[in-house]
This record gives structure tokens, sequence and C-alpha cells, in this order.
């Protein structure tokens, strides 16, 4: 059976930097929903149109087609005290905590943009006694990525995959812990929710 609009595809991969520095090998296979779903990278899905069970390729994913360009504005340095300890590097917060005095504020003079950037998820990575530095960029934002991939497996999606836009076995890629000089406090980096960009569900 060939991939193509609403099949379910299988996949083991090995992904790397543009230096060949490996980031994470699959244990078990990736499984998406082929065909616009968000399920994968377009250039992956464009790759892979019209292959079959066996078929195996490398790509190199500049960061403009894979989790974006590192953006200075998503790191933000705050006060601990606005944060519930204890706090570990890693840590993940929606938004930056508000005081009360800062929830009176914004209620008034509401921005759409802090809106957005509430909305964002940070992630903890570096502590000091009296500040905390977040990140809202992806781990990966910025980085050119490098995958050999083969498809094991290509079956017809249901009804209820299609309609729900997902597969319902879907499994995303999985980046492990690192050793700290090479990927430090690199997490799962896919959300659970199937309609964010740029990820691999």
């Amino acid at each position: 059976m060939k991939i193509e609009k609403n099949t379910v595809v299988s996949l083991i991969y090995r992904l790397t930097d543009a230096q060949d520095n490996l980031i994470e090998e699959s244990s078990d296979p990736m499984v998406y929903l082929h065909g616009g779903y968000a399920g994968t990278f377009p250039k992956i899905e464009e790759l892979l149109e019209s292959q079959e069970i066996g078929f195996e390729t490398k790509v190199q994913l500049e960061p403009q087609d894979a989790f974006g360009e590192y953006d200075a504005e998503l790191l933000r340095i705050e006060n601990r005290d606005r944060f519930p300890e204890p706090l570990e590097v890693g840590m993940q917060f929606e938004g930056i905590p508000s005081t009360d005095e800062e929830e009176d504020e914004n209620a008034e003079f509401a921005d759409p943009d802090d809106e957005d950037l509430d909305s964002l998820i940070y992630t903890i990575t570096d502590l000091a006694e009296d500040r905390v530095v977040l990140d809202a960029n992806h781990p990966l934002a910025g980085i050119a990525l490098r995958f050999w991939l083969q498809v094991t497996d290509v079956r017809p999606a249901s009804t209820e995959e299609i309609e729900n836009g997902r597969a319902n076995d879907q499994i995303g890629l999985q980046v492990d812990q690192f050793e700290e000089e090479d990927y430090e406090n690199l997490d799962d980096l896919l959300p659970p929710e199937s309609d964010r960009p740029g990820t691999l569900h």
C-alpha cells in the first residue's frame, strides 16, 4: 500500500543535528495520520508521499522547516519570588505567574500581545538565588535537524481517525535527556495537542 492522504504511517527514525550528533533514535515507531494533519513536518510528508513499506530516506530540515528560528524575545528573567517553590531547571509554566497587584493592572489595561505571551509554555533554563531564567522557545529552535527515516507500516485510516485528524495509536518523537554538554534539559518535544504546529506527532 502506498502512502497517501488518510493513511496511517509508522516510521522508525534517527535524529541528529547538522554535525551528526545524535539527538534521538526510535525505540518504537512513530505513528501519524498522513495528509496535512500536522502529524509531522510538511517536508517529511512530501518525501513520503506515494512511498511504500521499506522505503528509507535521509533529509535535513533547516530551522524554518522544523522548530523555527530562535527568538531572543521569548527569553525572560523574572524575580524568583513570583514562582512557587521548590523550583528546578526543566520545570515548565504556562505564562508567567502574576502578583495580585499585576492581575488588577492587567484587567484594567489588557494588551493582546501580553495575552499571547501568557499563553506560551516557559521552561526554566537557569536559577539564581533571586532570579529565574525562562525560555519559551522550543528546545530545538534554531537548529538544523537531520533525519534518517524508514517506513515500517502503512494502513488505511479509519473514519474516526480522519474525523479526529490523528491516528488512534499516534505516537510522536520522544527526545530523552542527554549529556549536559550536548543538549541540556531537553524534554518530550511533542505537546499532546495534535494541532500544534511544528511537531512530529
